[in-house]
């Protein structure tokens, strides 16, 4: 059931309640032709209308709230998803077409990228239906650059330890070219 659905039908029975509650009201031994007695207190009927529409409009706004709170969930999960191997694959092919001269203002953005695109391919292939046993070779070459890097992925590191850097892709690359059952 959508949740304007439920907002409606909580409307109508709190429209019902209110309405019998009003009834019953007018129920009491406490009135006089000219309205309830001393011993009750009066309320105007534009007070009841007041709490009702509060009631409503909370109701509407938990709702709201509820179904936001369930999106962002679900965003969320798709987010921290990896990505499939064979577009992640296509990220690191992608850096064939950028490079840098060492020292260059474009290597910090593009060994970066390699780092990062390396990265993504080890997790996707961690979290294939293939098992990380399917991709143990390339796997082990990315823990081995992590081993070079030492965690530490400074423009000046990544610079230092370029040629691991993309000797690991060019050699993920290779492997990868001859499984193209995992990428196509």
């Amino acid at each position: 059931m959508s949740v304007r659905v439920r907002i409606r039908l909580s409307t109508a029975a709190l429209a019902m309640a209110a309405a019998l509650v009003g009834a019953l009201a007018g129920c009491t031994g406490a009135s006089t032709p000219q309205g309830p007695g001393d011993d009750v207190p009066y309320v105007a009927p534009s007070a009841n209308a007041s709490a009702v529409n509060k009631e409503i409009e909370q109701d509407e706004a938990d709702a709201e709230a509820s179904a936001a709170a369930e999106a962002n969930a679900a965003q969320e999960k798709a987010f921290n998803r990896p990505e499939e191997v064979r577009d992640a694959f296509a990220g690191l092919q992608a850096t064939y077409q950028d490079g840098c001269a060492p020292g260059d203002g474009n290597c910090a953005y593009f060994l970066g990228r390699v780092n990062d695109e390396l990265n993504g391919l080890d997790k996707s292939m961690k979290a294939d239906a293939g098992g990380p046993d399917h991709f143990k070779e390339p796997m082990a070459r990315i823990s081995a650059l992590r081993t070079t890097l030492a965690g530490d992925t400074s423009t000046a590191n990544l610079e230092k330890h370029r040629k691991q850097l993309l000797g690991t892709r060019d050699r993920i690359n290779t492997w990868m070219q001859g499984h193209p059952e995992d990428y196509r």
